[in-house]
Formats: C-alpha cells, sequence, structure tokens
C-alpha cells in the first residue's frame, strides 16, 4: 500500500550445518561446523560458583544418552550489520546449543522439577522451542559448586560460560559470506495508518533461580549484555515484531 510505513528492515541468511566436529581451530567448510578442541578450557570462570565444563556433540541418531537437566536450548546466530530487530543477521541452521547443569553433589539445577533422564524421553523434538529431530546438538555440560544450582548466581554463570563458548563460533560467522547462504529471507517492521493496532501479548518466566528471561542480549538469542526480566522489575516491555524474530528474547528455563 502506498501510505504504508516501513520502519525496520531485517535479513536473516542462514547456512546449514550438516556435521560438527573438533578441531585445531574454530570455522566452518563445506557444511561441516569445526569447534576448536578443548575450547571451554581457556575460560575464565568464577570459581566459587563453576566446578566443571565439559562440551560434547550429539548427533541425532545418539539421543539415547542420559543428560543433567536441560536449562536452555538456543540457537547459533550473530548480527552482522545493525542492532537487534534490522540489519542483517546470520544464523545457523542443523545445529543447536544443549545446555545442562549439575552441582558437585548431584543436585539437579531446577526450579519446579528437573529435567535430568534420557535425552529422547525428556525431550519434545520439532517444536517450538526445541531443536529438530534430525538436528545436531553442541552439548554444553556445567557442573556448579555444591548448592549452587538454587539459586540465580549459579544457572546464570552456567549460561555464561555457554555463551561465552558459542561467541567464538559466532565470531567465525560473522565472516562468512553472504552470498554463501542457503537461505535468505526478508522481514519488514511496518505502520499501516488507518489500520487496526495488533498487539500480540507473551507471558516470559520471572520467578528467579532457572526460571527467567533475559531481553536485548548482544547477539541473537544470546546471554551476555542481556537484561533479566527479573532485574527489570518484571514490567510489561515493548519489543517489535522483527525484535522478536532476531532473537531479542532468551528463555532461560
Amino acid at each position: 500500500m502506498e501510505n504504508e510505513i516501513v520502519m525496520r528492515r531485517l535479513v536473516i541468511k542462514t547456512f546449514h550445518i550438516r556435521k560438527v566436529e573438533f578441531a585445531t581451530k574454530t570455522y566452518i567448510e563445506n557444511g561441516v561446523l569445526y569447534i576448536r578442541q578443548n575450547i571451554h578450557q581457556d575460560l575464565e570462570v568464577n570459581q566459587e560458583l563453576i566446578k566443571d565444563i565439559k562440551i560434547n556433540v550429539v548427533t541425532p541418531n545418539n539421543h539415547n544418552i542420559f543428560v543433567n537437566s536441560i536449562m536452555d536450548f538456543s540457537p547459533i546466530a550473530t548480527k552482522v550489520l545493525g542492532r537487534m530487530g534490522e540489519g542483517i543477521t546470520h544464523v545457523l541452521t542443523g545445529v543447536n546449543v544443549m545446555l545442562t547443569g549439575v552441582d558437585e553433589d548431584g543436585v539437579q539445577v531446577a526450579e519446579f522439577g528437573s529435567s535430568e533422564g534420557i535425552l529422547k524421553e525428556q525431550v519434545v523434538f520439532d517444536r517450538a522451542g526445541t531443536p529438530a529431530k534430525n538436528d545436531i546438538l553442541i552439548h554444553v555440560d556445567v557442573t556448579l559448586k555444591s548448592g549452587k544450582g538454587t539459586s540465580r548466581p549459579g544457572p546464570m554463570a552456567a549460561h555464561e560460560v555457554s555463551d561465552r563458548i558459542i561467541q567464538e563460533i559466532r565470531d567465525y560467522l560473522k565472516k562468512v559470506n553472504g552470498r554463501l547462504c542457503d537461505e535468505k529471507h526478508e522481514y519488514f517492521d511496518k505502520v499501516k495508518p488507518g489500520k487496526k493496532k495488533v498487539v500480540i501479548l507473551k507471558q516470559v518466566a520471572g520467578q528467579g533461580a532457572m526460571y527467567d528471561t533475559g531481553l536485548f542480549g548482544r547477539e541473537p538469542g544470546g546471554f551476555s549484555g542481556c537484561r533479566s526480566i527479573i532485574d527489570m522489575g518484571n514490567v510489561p516491555m515493548i519489543v517489535s515484531p522483527n525484535e522478536y524474530r532476531d532473537g531479542a528474547l532468551r528463555a532461560m528455563n
């Protein structure tokens, strides 16, 4: 329509990953994501909260394994141009990050009930918020110090360390030539004068411990730099459609 006003334009370019392996450095080549061996060992972590970190790759045919309480599934995406909700974003498909947690006494990180167990029995794949059943999972398993999984600092430290591991992948993804993408999608936030105003309400978690929601991280779906809905007093927030599409929310529950 002639009187439409375009407020924001978001371009999401996807790069499909068909295999994940460990290597001497982090890079992507011919649909294979190579992750630097022992990538987590270089991180400086809060030793009062974190006891140990493990990272491994879970293939789609290997869901019959035990995992600690699942704290989060998150995509691997990065801003290439612009801020959240506009510009260009690169996203990896075919791969997801799974964060799990337990404390050194074997107490699972949980709020209203833990989700440890056999992976295929604990997750309904192919749903909103869960990976596709054919996705490869980068599994980051964090062991917290005794008793640190039942209050906010422990789970937040686990989210932070997982995000810092994935940032090395994001940093490479930023430099990938956008012309090599497998898919390209354009989204527009528009104002249509004279038309009805539509607002969608989304209730998010904000009760503490691992039951939290982060908003507007530095990277799409990221933890670093995000603001906790709890710390903001659980007040209503206005998020544009493109900000939502671009990963302005990180559900930490």
